[in-house]
């Protein structure tokens, strides 16, 4: 890399350290930073026998011959010879134990009054009896199942259904259009597709069954689609493919043995943007995903038995798979989902929530905390948060303003932020405080997992000195990681292995600090040359969220005739602030004094929102459509509210 904005951005990075408390740590599973070093460099100089450890926790009904090996790198597998099944793990061990008539699965729907409680041996009955649905329906182990689904508990449900018989699960966002679903089960080859007549937001109902109809007819590998009544929209049924939920769960028995599954046995395929339009279809497997979840839940979000557990993500993303199913349920956790949106019917819903079910452990997103301290402190002061003793971010780096926020107001100065880096490719969280074993850096991801090592490289390969930027990469195989992208090994290796063999490229920009903490940038494509300086988007975001005023921001490139490129930034304010072009200049200089006057954005455009997905989610690609002029602006069915992208358009600076 030339000169990075990352190493000059190192002068403001947050200095101040945050310890857990000493009634945290004591009943914490990593208890000191020097646990967690003895514990790290143990499970690096010995993977093999620090994942078989974790392994032996969960059942098998065959022992693993080997803990891992390539096949041909970069293809790995993990847990060869091994037999095991996922919903087995999540349900049945535990029925032999006092967790069987432990809460499960909490759902709480978008209306108050709409909420169902799943117990262990309850969910059980309910995935056996789905499964034998999918069985009658001819649906067999190996075969692609799609589902386009509302947050509600089926979802879970039909997951852990079809992991019970072996087949392979797509979930396609419930948010997005009919043409990405079509794509998506076009890749899959899915035979059947499991939707809801609709989904409610916001007190509306959304179609889902409609769309999926309008795209059906070129899905040929669709022998069946199951609905489940959830909007009360009425829907066309197709009698020979269209089969209610409901009505087939009547007479299907409640008894459906786990298929033994092989550990390296596809488990799931989850569909993740690529540069060229065309979804990537990541394929994760059986035993060494399950084993990699199930250890995450439990370090990072040190569950404790009594705990309540709240994940505030959609499950049609991996976050949702990942931290709201597979890792809670392995673990025998309370579980609870969401079907609502933070601000719906006020501010305070998700804070109604941690009161109404005295959630312990709430994992969000850096969107959702700015968006809710936008609101003010008042929503936050109606309700008793005491239950609270673990916070938890995930999706995007956050800066250190909205972590103090979180921190001191939502965690009352006495919960541990557990700010998460990973993706969807590698399955489970890589980059993470351990709660109780090290002090906190507002903004920073901190260590990395045991078992996990990540290197900042430049572009000749070097390592990175401390507070340079580089390339994040991860030198050495974990268990969680995607093996493939589904029918397209080439592009897996294009786009993970191709700059730097043998390591897998995040594609994330990231430095460490001198102390040995990761400070993740943001993505490497949102690096913007300004002049031959490469600037990181995100640095540029955090600084201008840093002034008072300022509630959110998204930055975007756009050309620039002597510069190359320059910065474009859109400002959300907080409420109650006035737009003025005095104002536009002081944030200006703010994040010159910030960062460096090369940081400085040519342009400031106030936005009362900006276009995000319904999971809260940015999108920067129309922002920089718009920014370019285009009249073209794309797909803007995913977009909670997509009249944002017309008063942006409206409103662009000149």
């Amino acid at each position: 890399m030339e000169e990075s904005i990352l190493s000059v951005s190192s002068e403001r990075a947050e200095r101040r350290k945050v310890n857990p408390s000493k009634k945290f740590v004591k009943s914490a599973y990593v208890k000191s930073l020097r646990e967690y070093n003895k514990i790290y460099n143990e499970s690096v100089k010995n993977p093999a026998k620090f994942w078989g450890e974790k392994a032996k926790q969960l059942h098998w009904f065959k022992k693993w011959k080997t803990v891992f090996k390539y096949s041909k790198k970069p293809f790995v597998k993990w847990f060869e010879g091994g037999k095991i099944n996922v919903s087995y793990n999540c349900l049945d061990r535990h029925l032999t134990t006092w967790r069987k008539n432990k809460a499960a699965l909490i759902w709480q729907g978008e209306p108050e009054e709409d909420s169902r409680t799943y117990t262990y041996v309850e969910l059980h009955r309910e995935v056996c009896k789905f499964a034998n649905v999918l069985k009658r329906k001819g649906i067999r182990k190996g075969d692609r199942v799609c589902l386009y689904m509302p947050m509600i508990p089926e979802i879970a449900i039909a997951m852990l259904a079809c992991t019970r018989i072996g087949a392979i699960h797509s979930i396609v966002f419930g948010g997005y259009s009919a043409e990405s679903l079509r794509k998506r089960i076009k890749d899959s080859e899915a035979k059947m597709l499991i939707t809801a007549d609709g989904s409610l937001r916001k007190g509306k109902p959304m179609p889902l069954k409609d769309k999926a109809d309008s795209v059906l007819g070129k899905c040929r590998s669709v022998k069946n689609v199951i609905v489940c009544k959830r909007a009360n929209i009425k829907v066309k049924m197709n009698k020979r493919r269209d089969f209610w939920w409901h009505e087939e769960m009547k007479d299907a028995s409640p008894f459906c043995k786990a298929v033994e599954m092989d550990a390296e046995d596809p488990l799931f395929i989850l569909y993740t943007s690529g540069t060229t339009g065309t979804p990537k279809g990541v394929l994760h497997t059986t035993g060494g995903y399950l084993v990699y979840v199930y250890q995450t839940t439990k370090w990072v979000f040190d569950l404790k038995d009594d705990d309540t557990y709240w994940c505030t993500a959609d499950v049609g993303w991996i976050t949702g798979h990942s931290y709201i199913v597979y890792g809670p349920l392995a673990n025998g956790a309370t579980s609870l989902m969401f079907e609502g949106v933070p601000t719906y019917p006020e501010p305070d819903r998700f804070w109604q929530i941690v009161e109404k079910y005295k959630v312990n452990v709430f994992y969000t997103a850096p969107t959702v905390v700015r968006a809710l301290e936008r609101e003010g402190k008042k929503w936050v002061d109606k309700h008793d948060l005491s239950s609270l003793r673990l916070l938890g971010s995930v999706g995007e780096p956050i800066n250190p303003d909205a972590w103090n926020w979180y921190y001191n107001v939502i965690g009352k100065r006495k919960c541990p932020i557990v700010d998460t880096w990973w993706q969807t490719e590698t399955g489970g969280i890589l980059i993470t405080p351990l709660p109780g074993a090290m002090p906190l850096k507002p903004g920073s991801a901190t260590m990395p997992f045991p078992g996990v090592v990540p290197a900042i490289l430049k572009e000749d390969g070097s390592e990175a000195a401390a507070n340079e930027g580089g390339d994040l990469v991860i030198k050495k195989s974990w268990p969680g990681i995607g093996r493939t992208v589904w029918k397209n090994p080439k592009r897996y290796i294009d786009v993970y292995f191709s700059k730097f063999p043998d390591y897998y490229l995040a594609g994330d920009a990231a430095k460490k600090d001198k102390d040995g903490y990761f400070w993740i940038m943001g993505r490497i494509d949102d690096v913007v040359n300004v002049s031959g300086h490469r600037i990181g988007t995100a640095e540029v975001e955090s600084a201008l969220v840093s002034h008072k005023t300022v509630a959110e921001s998204a930055v975007v490139p756009m050309s620039h005739e002597i510069k190359g490129q320059c910065l474009y930034a859109f400002v959300t304010l907080k409420r109650g602030v006035k737009k003025s072009d005095k104002l536009k200049i002081e944030l200006v200089k703010h994040v010159a004094r910030v960062i460096g006057h090369i940081a400085k954005p040519e342009k400031v455009q106030f936005a009362d929102a900006l276009p995000k997905t319904r999971s809260g989610k940015i999108m920067r690609r129309i922002l920089k459509a718009i920014v370019e002029g285009k009249k073209d602006v794309g797909d803007t069915t995913t977009l909670a509210d997509a009249s944002v992208v017309k008063t942006l358009i409206r409103e662009k600076e000149k």
